[in-house]
């Protein structure tokens, strides 16, 4: 199936049904007193966030999502049946906005969250309602309302606790396929990743809690990449959402040195989105065993000035895989823990239990 992060369509809630007008009969008595019912209320169309999905294509095929129509009032004061709602499963992390005004409408965070993006007219009034004293044989009566129609536009911002960032072959899809299940393509050419992947990383545990986080591969930055350069601006944006940024570099890299490599990619970050830059981060040597010991200690050591973490791992050789997932599992734990103590400031940290990761 394609990967579509973006889209735009077209929702229209239901129509409320009309209210009749309508008299009690029998023989010889043709107007006993209106009895005439209201019309059902249109259904709304809602999004719902689904674990299940990780992509917008399935959004593509039809025109107009639209949500069903009330019913018509009927005699003997009966109400006309409620349209359904239509409910359209998008993935979790997708962000709603308004086409026409750029109002953002919400976002679904959490697997069967709901948002209402279109609401259904009101219902009609049968011509009860007009009863008086002095007007005991109504004909009036309220047609029901129209739905709510809009054009939405859909983006997928994936959810992740660790984004990894950097040139196109430093090694992210290598690493991603060596610490979970995950398999993205790999090869030796740049731009081998046209689209982002996620990954479960799992610890060993010698008790039952589940110790494990998310890691999404992007498509790899170039210089000038916040400006529309390469795949990058397309992309930029499933970082937003990450705990930690793990900046990779090429050790092994003759064209830049590890720190030039690092302004580059962290001005990138910057330029598209302030909050980028100042996410926690951690630097990872990828290719250490293509390099001597002394460049790679050098490399550290200049990294470490600029008060930078850095770990330095071979996904080739699993040199470093180990210490790499202990510690961005401990920060990511971190993070989850500050955010759960800011929610709740009463909450103790003590009593702070690590998420269930992806299905």
């Amino acid at each position: 199936m394609k990967f579509i992060d973006s889209i735009e369509i077209r929702v229209k809630a239901g129509r409320g049904g009309d209210g009749i007008v309508s008299f009690l009969r029998s023989k010889g008595k043709p107007k006993l007193g209106p009895d005439g019912g209201d019309g059902g209320t249109g259904g709304d169309v809602l999004m719902v966030g689904t674990r299940g999905l990780n992509t917008l294509s399935s959004l593509r095929y039809r025109a107009i999502y639209s949500a069903q129509d009330g019913g018509k009032g009927g005699s003997n004061r009966c109400r006309g049946k409620c349209g359904e709602d239509l409910l359209i499963p998008v993935p979790v992390g997708t962000v709603v906005f308004d086409e026409l005004t750029g109002d953002k409408i919400g976002e679904l965070l959490h697997d069967g969250e709901e948002l209402l993006v279109a609401s259904g007219g009101r219902h009609g009034l049968g011509n009860v309602h007009w009863v008086k004293s002095t007007h005991q044989a109504p004909e009036e009566f309220r047609p029901g309302g129209p739905g709510e129609e809009r054009d939405l536009k859909l983006e997928l911002k994936l959810l992740a606790d660790v984004g990894l960032a950097g040139f196109p072959n430093a090694g992210k899809s290598t690493l991603l396929s060596r610490v979970s299940a995950a398999r993205p393509k790999i090869a030796d050419y740049p731009f081998t990743t046209l689209v982002p992947n996620l990954g479960v990383v799992e610890l060993a545990s010698d008790d039952y809690q589940q110790r494990a986080f998310v890691m999404a591969d992007v498509p790899g930055l170039i210089e000038g990449a916040s400006e529309g350069r390469g795949l990058g601006l397309q992309f930029l944006k499933h970082l937003e959402r990450t705990s930690v940024i793990a900046y990779m570099i090429d050790v092994s890299d003759e064209e830049r040195s590890p720190t030039a490599a690092l302004k580059i990619l962290q001005e990138e970050l910057s330029s598209f989105g302030p909050e980028l830059a100042t996410k926690r981060s951690l630097v990872i040597l990828t290719k250490c065993e293509l390099v001597e010991p002394e460049t790679l200690q050098k490399a550290r050591s200049e990294i470490g000035t600029l008060g930078h973490e850095t770990l330095a791992i071979s996904a080739i050789t699993g040199q470093g895989l180990g210490e790499l997932k202990d510690r961005l599992y401990a920060l990511v734990s971190e993070i989850k823990t500050q955010r759960s103590l800011i929610a709740d400031p009463m909450e103790s940290a003590d009593s702070y239990e690590f998420p269930s990761s992806i299905q």
